[in-house]
């Protein structure tokens, strides 16, 4: 196989993107099964008297130990691989999910929530951790952005197809939907995943291609992992410039994913099923922009001879510059004009995401991948704790969403500072000292070019 073959992908089978749209359609029913409290929110304050805190509450519970489990699940992930930790965790999904079918009030639906945060707290690392092991470098934007176009897309048939359960049938069935969707997801994933090395039908060809074009390697870390991978990656500026730029994206990002629907309903005064087709054109905008922009169009420009730091921080930047589109919906309750400023906004960040998501491995040690996942993710998912309580609060007490929006703008600015100052280059963090040395395992002069974190 010439290098002009590799390159463009062209001689070699095409496994490797199987395997990728079995990560999105994973992340697509997780995504599902977070975002059917949010559609069933008007019934549930109906039924059970919830004020718009308690909903801020409970839309923010799930990730209360699912942002806590993101550096133990990197860490699993690291010690377990990713077949193992998926299955389990895909299995338990389902679980969860059901259990909101017993609640009887908030304590209930409280408690059922945030075991599913527990339950789905892998897959996110794992998918970015798979993406790594089975993608080059080349086209590791659009392998991303399949996995996390799920996660908007999901907002586009799943928020149809959760109304249409809650309305018809109740909505207890619409948990009882999601909860079959992911048994499904577990039985695929048990049948189809397995890591390049061991998987039978990857053609050899295709394995020399990925590992050719810089996939990160299997295995577990040479130097140990575990506490003290943990404790040298929190030390790098590197890790740091991701997770709070990460930070402040997933701010913006979970309060579209928890209070859109009750936005389009409270402020604009839409009915529950025509707000499920208005919540669902974002969200479309979104997919189709992190596909084009911030996956196809960032592979191409690098396979172009495009800079790779500079190309992914232009797309980053920019996106998220973009998405300070959100400030026009404070201006406007025309739902027009504010599904509009929203879609821009949603774009914005969704051509940035892929390249959010393709930074851990980029930059992880060898071997270390789940636990750089995990850490950012982890700043990701505070911000899923923090934007819907913060914006329950405000709501509450300012009867509007405009100074909810706002807030997210400045937290947009704050990750665009951090991306830009923080972040350097996208080289990978050396290995850590080996043990009983004081030299770094993959050269003295590179560990000493990645500064400690401040």
């Amino acid at each position: 196989m010439t290098n002009g073959n590799a390159a463009s992908g062209t001689a070699v089978p095409k496994l490797r993107w199987k395997i990728g749209a079995l990560l999105a359609i994973g992340i697509l029913v997780n995504y599902i099964d977070r975002i059917n409290l949010s559609v069933a929110a008007p019934h549930l304050q109906e039924e059970f008297g919830l004020t718009s805190v308690q909903l801020g509450w409970l839309f923010s519970s799930f990730f209360w130990l699912y942002a806590f489990l993101q550096i133990p699940s990197g860490l699993i992930l690291d010690r377990f691989g990713v077949a193992t930790t998926m299955r389990v965790s895909s299995f338990l999904w389902a679980i969860s999910s059901a259990l909101m079918l017993f609640a009887g009030g908030f304590g209930g639906l409280l408690a059922a929530r945030i075991l599913l945060g527990v339950a789905e707290a892998p897959g996110y690392p794992a998918s970015s951790k798979a993406t790594g092991y089975w993608f080059p470098r080349g086209e590791r934007g659009f392998s991303t952005a399949m996995f996390d176009a799920a996660s908007r897309f999901s907002n586009v048939i799943g928020v149809p197809f959760v109304a249409f359960f809650a309305v018809s049938f109740g909505w207890r069935s619409a948990f009882v939907a999601t909860a079959v969707l992911s048994l499904v997801y577990f039985v695929a994933f048990l049948v189809w995943y397995r890591d390049p090395s061991r998987h039978a039908k990857l053609d050899r060809r295709e394995h020399r291609y990925i590992l050719e074009g810089g996939a990160q390697p299997e295995g577990r870390s040479a130097q140990g992992g575990g506490v003290a991978m943990l404790t040298y990656l929190l030390k790098r500026r590197k890790v740091w410039g991701v997770s709070l730029g990460f930070a402040a994206y997933g701010y913006v990002f979970y309060l579209f994913l928890t209070w859109l629907p009750n936005y389009l309903v409270q402020e604009l005064h839409i009915s529950i099923i025509k707000s499920a087709g208005y919540a669902a054109i974002p969200w479309l905008c979104a997919t189709i922009a992190e596909l084009i922009v911030g996956g196809w169009l960032v592979d191409w420009l690098i396979r172009r001879g495009g800079n790779e730091v500079r190309v992914r921080k232009t797309v980053l930047v920019v996106g998220l510059l973009i998405g300070l589109s959100i400030i026009g919906a404070v201006f406007t309750r025309d739902p027009v004009w504010a599904i509009f400023w929203i879609s821009v906004s949603l774009s914005g960040l969704s051509c940035a995401a892929p390249v959010c998501w393709t930074l851990p491995s980029l930059v992880a040690p060898a071997g270390a991948g789940g636990t750089v996942s995990g850490i950012t993710n982890f700043f990701n998912n505070m911000s899923g704790i923090a934007a819907p309580v913060i914006t329950g609060y405000i709501v509450a007490g300012t009867g509007s969403f405009a100074a909810a929006f706002a807030v997210a703008g400045v937290a947009l600015l704050l990750g665009i500072l951090s991306f830009t100052i923080l972040l350097g280059s996208l080289e990978p963090i050396p290995n850590p000292p080996s043990a009983g040395t004081g030299g770094m395992a993959g050269g003295v002069s590179k560990a000493v070019a990645e500064p400690a974190a401040p």
